[in-house]
């Protein structure tokens, strides 16, 4: 576009010539300004996320109750199945020491049959009796 269809003047002989154009604010005036700070309300309150927080703790304690009270059932399961295990096992080993004490005894008496005065049945030491059991049969672990 030239200066003559802009302002209506066939040419520009100096600026002084120009007709006086002055920018303006548009008619009713500018919209108001806002210049409050104005923070958008994000996410929830302080107060919700405490009681969210405090129904987590107490979701996960209840959790930890249930836990307990399972696992303290299946150990007083496993104690009661073993304590019903106990005799019979305690028979079976019973019947193995003494079958194992009786070759012994017969063992012995095969070697000693020649030795006048022997006694199968007198102790050769004087010690206590022990059970049979991990600690005087270590192979057995």
């Amino acid at each position: 576009m030239t200066e003559a269809t802009i302002r209506g003047v066939a040419g520009m002989k100096s600026v002084l010539d120009m007709p006086v154009m002055q920018d303006g604010p548009p008619p009713g005036g500018y919209p108001s300004v806002r210049y409050a700070r104005r923070i958008p309300s994000t996410g929830p309150s302080g107060f919700a996320l405490f009681g969210a927080y405090c129904a987590a703790a107490v979701y996960g304690f209840y959790q930890i109750g249930q836990g307990n009270k399972h696992r303290r059932k299946v150990l007083d399961e496993k104690h009661n199945a073993r304590a019903i295990l106990v005799p019979f096992l305690q028979a079976e080993e019973d019947r193995r020491y003494a079958k194992d004490c009786r070759e012994i005894r017969e063992r012995e008496n095969r070697v000693m049959k020649n030795v006048r005065g022997w006694n199968p049945e007198a102790k050769t030491y004087k010690t206590t009796w022990l059970s049979p059991g991990a600690a005087t049969r270590p192979g057995l672990i």
